[in-house]
């Protein structure tokens, strides 16, 4: 049941022109050859990370592989010159990049996450396939993830929050912002300390990222206990009093497998991946929904990142799973028929690797029991990706979730979420509910029945 992922383009994970991605680099580059001239020790986080590589034979050489595997158009040349690039991003917010094209347009995008930007090549090799996933490594990486991110929570990690062009609410910035909000503006879908100020009012990066709705925005939507018409209507093809079941994240579908199996090949190129990996190698969950669903979407860095119920029930299990950040399958490069890459183009493997990041990334299992037969038990899973080095839950075991009740939050960078359910339940997804396909959350994505003969 093995397939590749069906890509709509990268979600604002990597710049869909090549000018912004190569600006981006360039001016990196440039700042750390400006900070260097002035110093040459790097930020104690940095300097932390270094050591903690340099002083492991094995990580020291499989780095020393990476720089040798990585294509020609890696622009970092070598384990100090990345060390280097850090220093720079982990004192800065994300920004918005700006550049002009090959037609002489002015062109700008969003740099979500600049640090998955400097790994991205580096980690499509074989020898990042086995550093990444070292505990180890993912160890000293936590760390200095952790260190920008209590950056991000501090007063002045809001100064790329502005009206300029490299704003996030620049005429560019805040067109992207809305690129998914339908007739809402931003100001009108998400709580503003203050909508007169260039940075809205939030006083942090983090309390920009992890913004909240504004009251009556995103509603649950329910008639009786039955279907409703959405955009592009839901049909439904299911028995009599079907459940409905509503999008835990603002995010874009990845894909729907059916018949799972505890060990089975049922994600990307003939590996053997499971839902005892991906349910941390619990024998107990992975009997549980062995033959159930797994929907999965990913957020991308101007969605909201905050995590919902999808449906009606009580927590009874929170699992939180150290993992990994940057790992990712290689490959031989984006597939012919790619939405933003050429055939070949060894960029963004991350992104084609989105289901792998289930069993492999940080991510938080939250197990959700309903009454209701045509659900049972099922479990979301929060997905970490990249420099998301935080899965905030925001619920607790024994607490009763409606429809729409807050789960938890991501921080700090691109994001992917997962919705698994039992084998006595026959998940029906709405008509419009295909691979690449954006979809609000508290949206309905679709019915569930009870499946029967599935004792």
């Amino acid at each position: 049941m093995s397939s590749s992922t069906v890509l709509c383009g990268y979600g604002g994970w990597l710049p869909k022109h090549p000018a912004i991605y190569k600006a981006f680099i360039d001016h990196l580059v440039q700042r750390a050859l400006r900070r260097s001239a002035d110093s040459t020790l790097h930020e104690p986080a940095v300097a932390a990370f270094g050591e903690a590589i340099q002083g492991d034979p094995v990580m020291k050489s499989l780095f020393d592989q990476v720089f040798l595997q990585v294509d020609k158009r890696n622009k970092v040349t070598d384990f100090e010159h990345l060390l280097s690039l850090l220093d720079c991003i982990i004192v800065t917010a994300p920004k918005y990049e700006v550049a002009t094209d090959d037609n002489g347009n002015v062109i700008g995008e969003p740099i979500g996450v600049p640090i998955y930007l400097i790994f991205d090549l580096l980690s499509n090799t074989a020898a990042a396939y086995d550093l990444f996933r070292m505990k180890e490594f993912n160890r000293a990486l936590k760390a200095l993830l952790e260190n920008w991110g209590k950056f991000l929570m501090e007063p002045g990690s809001n100064l790329t929050l502005n009206t300029t062009d490299q704003g996030w609410f620049g005429k560019a910035g805040i067109t992207s912002l809305e690129t998914h909000l339908g007739k809402y503006s931003f100001e009108q879908t998400y709580k503003c300390p203050d909508t007169t100020a260039d940075n809205r009012g939030f006083t942090t990066w983090d309390a920009f990222f992890a913004r909240a709705f504004q009251d009556g925005v995103r509603p649950i939507v329910t008639i009786g206990n039955h279907p409703v018409t959405y955009p592009g209507g839901l049909h439904t093809r299911a028995v009599v009093e079907p459940t409905l079941i509503y999008s835990a994240c603002e995010s874009t579908v990845v894909r729907i497998r059916r018949d799972v199996k505890q060990h089975d090949q049922f994600w990307l190129k003939g590996q053997q991946y499971s839902l005892y990996n991906m349910l941390n190698r619990s024998d107990y969950y992975a009997k549980l929904f062995e033959g159930g669903t797994v929907y999965q979407a990913f957020l991308s860095p101007v969605d909201y990142h905050r995590w919902h119920s999808p449906i009606k029930g009580t927590i009874t299990d929170i699992v939180v799973v150290d993992g990994t950040y940057y790992a990712v399958l290689p490959d031989a490069g984006a597939d012919k028929g790619d939405p933003d890459l050429p055939e070949g183009d060894p960029h963004g493997a991350l992104i084609r690797s989105q289901p792998f990041l289930t069993i492999e990334a940080a991510r938080v299992l939250i197990y959700i029991k309903s009454e209701d037969i045509n659900i049972g038990t099922m479990c979301f899973i929060g997905v970490g990706m990249a420099e998301v080095s935080t899965c905030q839950v925001t619920v607790k075991k024994g607490q009763a979730v409606e429809p729409g009740t807050e789960l938890g939050m991501f921080h700090f960078g691109g994001s992917s979420h997962a919705l698994v359910f039992s084998k006595g339940t026959e998940f029906h997804e709405g008509d419009e509910i295909k691979e690449g396909k954006h979809v609000w959350v508290n949206s309905v994505i679709g019915v569930a029945t009870h499946k029967q003969n599935s004792e």
